[in-house]
């Protein structure tokens, strides 16, 4: 198959809208999927200038005319909705790129609702145990056993408050509902988690060193859910560390893998509870981490993140010195 060939069956076949246009936006070339996309007619478009031919849709005429890379939002008919790319070319051909989310959109909205509904339909009741659970303890003395019972009610109640939510996300992911598919810069990322976690770092006295491989190669996936990922374990980190000490945040890789590790100076876990670190609800029998808040379901949203990205995720560790906690993903050819 020669390579005029393969381009002409990619073109035909995928089910992305492809439109190119030259410079001086006469639209040139329009595949299937544009054209049942945009609700036109092939032999009605060709040849002519895109503002005419998509007059009503000011988003996708600004695809056209823009310099370099783009990327907008495009209304479609019937109420649906696409994420447009566009680039121009060496010869100056504009080319844009139109992906249908409408359904995905609309599945991020269904999850939302559900998220909402959920926290606000379990976190009521559990607020109202954890103030009865108070109240008893005002209202006379309680003998040891006693008050042994009513701390462990507000300790569970306060672990089931923290984990609605994010219970209700895992499932999301754990149902395979499906993820964006598109080139992810990692760097990129772990930066803007680092950024967003250093309030949190100043409180807890905590410094944040971070070494990024440059460039570091490309994966493919969902960035919010990768970004989730990333925050979970930095978080983690910052969270389990002794004050005044730095939590290392380290990415690299090669033609085939992409690393990203993330190392604190911490409680460290023991050597028995690295492989349960990752099971959900599962927090560590160390009353220093009981003390802290939590509710077992990061690692394992997590590892579930990495996992339908086709990677791998692992934790070592020494009690009372820190752990390290490092996950792996495809890396893809540019």
């Amino acid at each position: 198959m020669t390579d005029q060939t393969l381009y002409d069956f990619l073109f035909r076949s995928t089910s992305d809208a492809v439109l190119v246009a030259d410079e001086d936006g006469v639209i040139t070339a329009m595949n299937p999927a544009a054209a049942s996309m945009l609700g036109v007619l092939l032999e009605e478009v060709m040849s002519r200038k895109a503002d005419e031919v998509f007059s009503k849709n000011p988003a996708l005429i600004n695809l056209f005319h823009r310099q370099g890379d783009q990327t907008l939002e495009v209304r479609l008919p019937k109420r649906r909705l696409a994420v447009g790319i566009a680039s121009t070319l060496a010869d100056r051909t504009r080319v844009i790129v139109l992906q249908d989310v409408t359904e995905k959109q609309e599945m991020e909205s269904r999850r939302e609702a559900l998220v909402t509904t959920m926290s606000h339909d379990l976190k009521n009741p559990i607020s109202a145990m954890s103030g009865f659970a108070e109240l008893v303890e005002k209202f006379g003395d309680l003998n040891d056993q006693q008050q042994k019972f009513i701390t462990r009610i507000k300790q569970t109640a306060s672990k089931l408050y923290d984990v609605a939510a994010p219970l209700v996300d895992l499932a999301w992911i754990e149902a395979g509902m499906p993820l964006a598919h598109q080139p992810i810069q990692m760097d990129t990322l772990i930066e803007k988690v680092v950024n967003e976690l250093s309030d949190m770092a100043k409180q807890q006295q905590v410094a944040i060193a971070i070494s990024i491989q440059k460039p570091l190669p490309t994966v493919m996936g969902d960035p919010s859910r990768l970004q989730l990922a990333i925050h979970q374990l930095v978080h983690n980190a910052i969270l389990y560390s002794q004050p005044e000490q730095a939590v290392a945040v380290h990415a690299w890789g090669d033609v085939h893998e992409v690393y990203f590790s993330v190392a604190d100076r911490g409680i460290g876990i023991a050597d028995d509870e690295l492989e349960l670190v990752f099971d959900r609800l599962y927090r560590s029998r160390d009353e220093r981490v009981r003390e802290l808040p939590g509710g077992g379901l990061g690692l394992t949203v997590a590892k579930t993140i990495i996992s339908r990205h086709g990677g791998d995720i692992w934790a070592s560790s020494n009690l009372g010195v820190g752990s390290t906690f490092t996950f792996v993903l495809p890396a893809i050819s540019q």
